[in-house]
């Protein structure tokens, strides 16, 4: 199938072509496997992008947006006194890169992947899809930036085993996460960025630095430089911005350049300490935000198959330093990170009717084609079978298929909170699955488990597992209820990335362990989800009946906390 991947990017997009049974390969526009995300609207209303739009720039710079992707929640945006549609603008770019796919195959790719932040909820997603709507493209499937860039790695055979971290500085954004590598797909287990950070406020730093350098000979032009009111003033800031740019990418290189500056102006030479200088006091924030990330997964440095700099930035020599010191692990890279996403959307695996990417923010879907048949997925007889027979009284593997049915909606809508307890640390090994018992807890599992084993009907559900990027998963289901215990998946996992409006929280102590529960309760269903602070375990306790809240937290701590 020829596939059409996209990453859509604040400043530059890059796509690539998988066709004709051959690996993927990056499409060239204008000459460059980057295009620019830039628009022009011309005056009968067309969008232009790309470098054409960059030419344009120089005739009227208000009909120009240079990073429409910046604007996303504006809904519009104003260029030459018209209002473009955000989602127009995302049209144009992403139709460009489809038309030059098109093209090269000589018709319209069957699929399209489309990259997004990890952190763009469903209103911002659905932008993009009007976009990829309005531009033709074919079959389109959404995958959040991290679990391609984690994908593109492990194709290379890079991963020595783990989950993946990954630190991706663009143009406009600072995004880092931490993805787990199942057997049917990737998860995000936690993430997290800064909205002000990316190479765009970098150059504002920089440009910041040379004005206090050669505004005192004409602080009047500089200021309408800064802010220009004609067009000359606009042209002049648009030259003065690239020329920044390029001494700043020249830094990665050397160890000083020049930046050519407009009359009245003086050149100004820069060294890559001081802009070093000014960028440390951010990079530092990143870092230490990726350590947070991967501490929030229930995961130390140590324990990741690799941290991996995806973006045009990440090539600046301060950054790997700065990462190593903070992590104690040194970060890979490669030739050109700006494409490693790109590349990375061909080696995600997906299915055919549905996406087996698993974002934390987004509903879990079975797959199409499970390894084996469960209850509750089986398919409606034909209308030549003979009548369903009568409907049966309820049993216990019913609280089985309603546990696998409601951990997606749990992990839309429940969020938990858990804190950090020295000592449960101690109480048990949770990174080894080798040693089970043989209903499938491991002893860190088991502590979690409490006395729930002795008393109901436990067994492994290794489907669930995966499809969660959890290591293990056990179900036990008893006299009113049951529990869905994970390890190597932290309640986290749902707080960073789902939205709910918690009936009751709380915390509980118990068997050594301590943490915090989160319990929902509405006509359908009573849960509480509850984990063990700084372990990478968690676990869902459903009712056979909704409850009330203080019937829901006492049947809880009575039934299923460790004692």
């Amino acid at each position: 199938m020829d596939v059409l991947s996209i990453d859509f990017g604040t400043s530059s997009t890059v796509g690539v072509l998988s066709a004709f049974e051959r690996g993927p390969r990056a499409i060239e526009v204008d000459g460059s496997v980057t295009m620019s995300s830039a628009v022009y609207v011309n005056d009968d209303g067309l969008l232009v992008v790309g470098q054409d739009a960059e030419r344009r720039a120089r005739l009227d710079p208000s009909r120009f947006e240079p990073n429409p992707k910046r604007r996303i929640d504006e809904g519009a945006i104003r260029l030459g006194g018209a209002d473009v549609p955000i989602a127009d603008a995302f049209a144009a770019v992403l139709r460009r890169m489809g038309e030059e796919a098109e093209r090269q195959l000589g018709h319209p790719p069957a699929q399209t992947r489309i990259s997004h932040p990890a952190g763009w909820g469903a209103d911002r997603q659905d932008v993009l899809r009007d976009a990829a709507a309005k531009a033709r493209l074919a079959d389109v499937r959404l995958i959040p930036e991290p679990v391609a860039a984690a994908a593109h790695y492990a194709s290379l055979g890079r991963r020595a085993g783990g989950p993946i971290g990954v630190y991706d500085l663009g143009a406009g954004t600072f995004d880092c996460a931490v993805v787990g590598v199942t057997r049917q797909g990737f998860a995000v287990l936690a993430e997290d960025g800064l909205p002000d950070l990316g190479s765009l406020d970098i150059d504002q730093a920089l440009l910041v630095h040379i004005g206090r350098s050669v505004s005192h000979a004409d602080p009047a032009q500089w200021q309408r430089l800064l802010r220009p009111q004609t067009t000359a003033d606009r042209r002049a800031r648009r030259a003065l911005l690239q020329d920044v740019r390029d001494a700043k990418e020249s830094l990665s290189r050397h160890a000083q350049t020049h930046v050519p500056m407009p009359e009245p102006f003086g050149d100004v030479l820069v060294s890559r300490d001081e802009l070093e200088a000014l960028v440390r006091p951010s990079l530092l924030r990143s870092a230490e935000l990726l350590a947070a990330t991967i501490r929030r997964a229930g995961l130390t440095p140590a324990q990741l198959g690799g941290v991996y700099l995806v973006g045009g930035p990440s090539r600046m020599p301060l950054l790997a330093g700065l990462l190593e010191r903070q992590l104690g692990v040194a970060p890979t890279t490669q030739d050109q990170p700006e494409t490693a996403v790109a590349f990375g959307l061909h080696h995600v695996p997906l299915g055919t009717t549905s996406d087996l990417t698993v974002p934390a923010f987004a509903p879990v879907r079975p797959p199409v084609t499970p390894p084996r048949p469960q209850p509750w997925q089986q398919a409606r007889p034909p209308q030549s079978a003979p009548p369903p027979p009568e409907p049966r009284p309820k049993r216990k593997p019913w609280f089985l298929a309603l546990a696998v049915l409601l951990v997606a909606a749990v992990v839309a809508t429940v969020v938990v909170f858990v804190i950090r307890d020295q000592a449960a640390r101690a109480a048990a090994d949770c990174t080894q699955t080798t040693e089970r018992d043989r209903a499938g807890f491991t002893p860190c599992l088991r502590l979690l488990a409490g006395a729930v084993p002795d008393r109901g009907t436990c067994k492994e559900s290794d489907h669930v597992a995966q499809l969660l990027g959890a290591q293990l998963s056990v179900i036990c289901n008893f006299t009113g209820g049951s529990v869905q215990y994970f390890q190597g998946m932290t309640t986290e996992y749902i707080e960073v990335n789902t939205k709910l409006t918690p009936a009751g929280r709380g915390t509980w102590d118990g068997g050594a362990l301590h943490g915090e529960y989160v319990a929902s309760v509405d006509k359908k269903s009573s849960i509480v989800v509850f984990g063990v602070a700084e372990r990478r375990v968690a676990a869902i306790y459903l009712t056979e009946e909704p409850r009330r809240l203080e019937d829901l937290i006492a049947g809880f701590t009575r039934e299923v906390k460790p004692a």
